[in-house]
């Protein structure tokens, strides 16, 4: 892969500190900042669809990503199939995502508080009274969007298609 691509990637990749920074930086631009979050494991058109639609509410997209050890505790042993920094790298490839932040917590609220985003963004799979930091973002000053969810398409359902394949060819 050509070294200045991967490079871009790779700045893309950010810790808490750094997404902070930057926040500040588009905020003083007058900026729109959106954030959303999620686990990621085995990126696939519907996490494509929903990061691009939550793109499209503001000019910069901060993606929360849960840790390994995050991912173990709300999914179980066997979850994540895909590293961490794997998807962290899977995310940051894409041009609309502007910097992608892991986080060890299970839940995003320290990441959510501390950047304060413009926007909060969450698939329809929500409902806004369950969505962790909705009303820290609307006590600042921010929106909370529900964006379409995407059916059909999971990780689970991929895991289990996998497996449904592989047991069949034995």
């Amino acid at each position: 892969m050509n070294k200045n691509i991967q490079d871009i990637i790779n700045s893309k990749i950010v810790s808490l500190e750094q997404a902070l920074a930057l926040r500040r930086e588009w905020k003083a631009q007058q900026r729109k900042v959106v954030f959303t979050n999620g686990v990621f494991d085995i990126l696939h058109a519907g996490h494509v669809q929903s990061l691009s639609n939550a793109r499209t509410e503001g000019e910069c997209l901060i993606v929360g990503l849960n840790s390994d050890a995050s991912v173990k505790r709300l999914k179980g042993e066997q979850r994540p199939i895909i590293s961490q920094q794997d998807r962290a790298t899977l995310l940051a490839a894409l041009f609309f995502v502007d910097a992608v932040v892991l986080f060890e917590e299970d839940t995003p609220i320290k990441l959510i508080t501390t950047l304060q985003p413009d926007v909060l963004v969450k698939s329809a799979d929500y409902q806004i009274e369950n969505i962790v930091g909705a009303k820290e973002v609307i006590a600042n000053g921010g929106e909370v969007k529900i964006i379409p969810f995407v059916e059909g398409l999971s990780t689970t359902t991929i895991i289990d298609k996998i497996i449904k394949s592989t047991s069949s060819q034995q």
